[in-house]
This record gives structure tokens, C-alpha cells and sequence, in this order.
């Protein structure tokens, strides 16, 4: 199992790691440089909807070990991200209607990497993340989920919304946790289905939530009105699990 980050320092390993397909997440660029090199990266990392940090040099003297960048530093997955198509493929290669947990800017790795690991052992066939305002699979993402990661499928999309709609036209409906839903234990959570989990402190976006065909919501009775996100997404999950279950 390959648990670092891998980093590129330097224009030329990485505008070869763009042209060679590599996913590249974050990119970090020198203040103020505009000359050709510089421009070509840029211009590959637009087309992959890279997210472009531009910083002042002494961040990237901390950032390179040697001080040796060539204004340019990029981090890539630790993991290769897979395409939606491949989670509905899976889900059919075992005769199980889809199972996708759609996560909505989620950007502590920390719950990421327990998402990862509830996925798997829920039975989820693959989660989906957004590539801007999100975490990726990162070394720390890989750490905690356990090996999960090598087995769970992440496809990394543009646009959370479009990619619902495709789903709704092969079939999928979509759940999303909010306060303002019904109960999950009165709502039906079988068949194809997508559970859609919000950030930590904004919750599902407005734009997503009104995607969704239910919005449910786990009761709460203790005196705080939130669950941590991976924990909220554990619960759901293991009610369709359940529901499902019963549904055979």
C-alpha cells in the first residue's frame, strides 16, 4: 500500500505530470512569475481544474526540501481516482443495485479517511467528491481508512450537481442529510440510491440539496444539534444498509 503524497518540485517534473494525465490536486506557484514555463503549467492545470495557489517565495522554500523549485511545487494523489462509470460498473458486476455516497465539500482528512473505511464495510460501491473546495486522497486520507482505500473507489468530479443529474437519468435517487428532513427510520432508503453527506460546518450546499428527491435526518435527544460528518454518514449509511437488507 502506497500511503505518501506524492510531490513534484520543479517546471519540469511537474508540467510532465501533467501531460502524462497525472491528477494533480494543488498547485503551488511563484507570486508574480508569468514567463513561458511557468505559463504552460498553468494552462494544463486550468484544463484539469487543478486548484492554483500562488504564494510568496519563502513558502516555497519551506515547502521544497532543498529550496530548488523553479517557483513551482504540486501535489498529487496518493491514490489514483477512479470514474463514476467504474462504481456503477461494480455495483453491477455484483448484482447490487448502486450504493454511491456523494460527499459534499468534506476537507478534514481525518473524516475522509473514516468515510473511506464506513464505505467499504457498509458495502457502498464508491464515493464521489468535488475537486475545488474539498480534501483529496491524501497520505493522511489513505492512513485512516485503514486499507478501505484500496478497495472503496473515489471519482473526483467538476460539478457535484451535473453528476446527480447523470445519475438520475441511469436510475439513482438521492438522500441528503439535513435537519429539516424526516425522520430516517420513516423514509424509504432502498433501491439505487446515493446518500449525500455536507460539510462539516456549512452542511450539503444549497444548489446539491435541492438535487435531492428526500432530505432526511437522524433524531437527535442529547443537548448539541450536530453530528462529527463521518459519524453522521456512518449512521445513514447502516440504516440503508439495514433497509436494504430487509428489502431482499
Amino acid at each position: 500500500m502506497r500511503y505518501e503524497e506524492l510531490t513534484m518540485v520543479g517546471r519540469n517534473a511537474v508540467l510532465e505530470a501533467f501531460r502524462a494525465g497525472k491528477t494533480i490536486d494543488r498547485l503551488f506557484i511563484l507570486d508574480g512569475c508569468q514567463d513561458g514555463p511557468i505559463k504552460s503549467i498553468l494552462r494544463e492545470a486550468k484544463k484539469s481544474d487543478t486548484i492554483i495557489t500562488f504564494v510568496k517565495k519563502e513558502r516555497l522554500d519551506q515547502m521544497s526540501e532543498e529550496g530548488k523549485h523553479q517557483g513551482v511545487i504540486a501535489y498529487a494523489a496518493a491514490y489514483e481516482y477512479a470514474e463514476v462509470d467504474d462504481i456503477l460498473e461494480a455495483a453491477k458486476a455484483k448484482g447490487e443495485a448502486p450504493f454511491l455516497i456523494i460527499l459534499d465539500g468534506i476537507e478534514d482528512p481525518h473524516n475522509l479517511g473514516a468515510m473511506l473505511r464506513t464505505a467499504n464495510q457498509a458495502g457502498a460501491h464508491g464515493i464521489i467528491i468535488p475537486k475545488r473546495r474539498a480534501v483529496g486522497l491524501t497520505a493522511t486520507v489513505a492512513k485512516v481508512s485503514a486499507g478501505a482505500i484500496n478497495y472503496t473507489p473515489v471519482a473526483k468530479v467538476t460539478n457535484i450537481v451535473a453528476t446527480m443529474e447523470e445519475l438520475k437519468e441511469k436510475g439513482l435517487w438521492f438522500v441528503c442529510a439535513d435537519m429539516s428532513g424526516e425522520v430516517m427510520y420513516r423514509q424509504n432508503l432502498t433501491g439505487p440510491i446515493g446518500l449525500v453527506i455536507g460539510s462539516e460546518g456549512e452542511g450539503v450546499s444549497r444548489l446539491v440539496k435541492e438535487k435531492c428527491d428526500f432530505v432526511t435526518k437522524i433524531p437527535m435527544v442529547g443537548d448539541i444539534d450536530s453530528l462529527n460528518a463521518s459519524v453522521a454518514m456512518g449512521v445513514l449509511t447502516y440504516e440503508i444498509v439495514r433497509q436494504r437488507s430487509f428489502a431482499k
